[in-house]
């Protein structure tokens, strides 16, 4: 559908989806699952009140595993977040970020399991009639590192990856944005002065008290054209550095034949990288991010990311609070891409507030294996209930 799921974030992508087809494509789903429950099938929901609407529609036995929601949105553990209007307050006063009518459908006796995304949501909806289970979020998993290496041996180096999304045009008018900030970042002198030696995974998140060249490493979605986004760095000062490989042409005709492509500015350097999301995770120390699971995933690993919102229909400022919500202190929102660099500066001379993040990230998040633990908790729930 053109508003990619995202109908809530703005009203004017309901019409839009409604005229892409999306009356049709439900009612086909309906069907499906309809058949699937007579010819004896179970139903996996994953997401968020759609899928478990239409696993409880089907009349077969389901699970659930709920990836849109978290008690974070609402709460963490020191008790309740301040909200702004009543209605928000609202939300909050229900007992759970999860509604009535969605624990109904989670407490049926057909659904023979829940899997929240974090503890705190499985704690909450413990204290209804409803099977949940704490096994960890499946959006940790398949992380593990490659053996690619796009860090340099230079001790004064900081890398940042920079995350724009999937969603195309949206991940084009992101990676603007991002270019904006990491302008700034580039024309701020000292920027690393004074910062502190913290460790993450053994590793200092800098190696120098003194300024030092900036990396940064674009983890790029198959769905994006990276033509698209080289004519944007061409724009922003970024040159390319030919390779073998590469034709020596110049940006905005630039073809993308291999893996990686990299730039250059200054003492800077970009790299493009078109496959190797997992290494860019692992090798950046924070991340300039407007997207929704990599921004987690990164979080997750333990790691700081700067948030920036756009014009959605995704990442919009509405989207941007409700992460901030999510992932608490481990995101930081910056409102416009020049306050970036004095952001910077203050987290990377904050030593506890650094520990800090890298507890709450993995906290929120969990740790990896979780999609092998619900597989195995569901054949054994469906094993004793068939």
């Amino acid at each position: 559908m053109p508003s990619g799921g995202f109908i809530y974030m703005d009203g004017r992508q309901m019409a839009r989806d409604l005229r892409g087809g999306l009356a049709q494509l439900t009612w086909s789903q309906l069907q499906t699952v309809r058949t699937w429950a007579k010819d004896g099938g179970i139903i996996l929901a994953v997401g968020d009140i759609v899928p478990l609407l239409f696993a409880w529609w089907s009349g077969a036995d389901y699970a659930f595993v709920g990836t849109a929601k978290s008690e974070y949105y609402l709460r963490n553990e020191q008790g309740v977040l301040p909200r702004g209007s009543w209605f928000e307050q609202l939300e909050s006063a229900w007992g759970s970020v999860y509604l009535p009518w969605e624990r109904w459908l989670m407490s049926r006796p057909r659904c023979q399991a829940v899997f929240p995304r974090d503890t705190l949501t499985a704690e909450t909806l413990s204290k209804w009639a409803i099977p949940a289970f704490d096994v960890g979020n499946p959006m940790m998993d398949g992380l593990e590192p490659g053996d690619i290496n796009l860090r340099t041996q230079a001790a004064k180096e900081l890398t940042v990856v920079l995350l724009p999304g999937s969603r195309v045009p949206e991940a084009y008018d992101n990676w603007e944005i991002i270019l904006e900030a990491v302008s700034e970042l580039l024309k701020t002198p000292g920027l690393l002065e004074g910062s502190k030696e913290v460790s993450k995974t053994n590793q200092p998140l800098i190696q120098s008290s003194t300024d030092s060249g900036l990396r940064f490493l674009a983890a790029i979605a198959p769905t994006v054209a990276p033509a698209s986004l080289c004519r944007l760095l061409g724009r922003y000062g970024w040159a390319l550095v030919p390779q073998v490989s590469v034709p020596q042409v110049s940006v905005p005709q630039v073809s993308v034949p291999q893996a990686t492509l990299t730039f250059h500015q200054g003492n800077a350097t970009l790299l493009l990288v078109l496959s190797a999301f997992n290494d860019c995770l692992h090798q950046a120390d924070l991340a300039i991010a407007m997207a929704g699971t990599a921004t987690e995933q990164f979080v997750g690993l333990g790691k700081p990311a700067f948030i920036l919102s756009g014009k959605g229909p995704q990442f919009t400022s509405t989207f941007a609070e409700a992460q901030t919500r999510l992932l608490g202190d481990s995101v930081i929102w910056v409102k416009h891409p020049r306050q970036i660099p004095k952001e910077l500066q203050a987290l990377l001379q904050d030593t506890q507030r650094l520990q800090h993040i890298s507890e709450n990230g993995q906290r929120r998040l969990g740790q990896p294996g979780a999609s092998r633990r619900i597989a195995q908790l569901l054949l054994r729930q469906l094993g004793s209930f068939h």
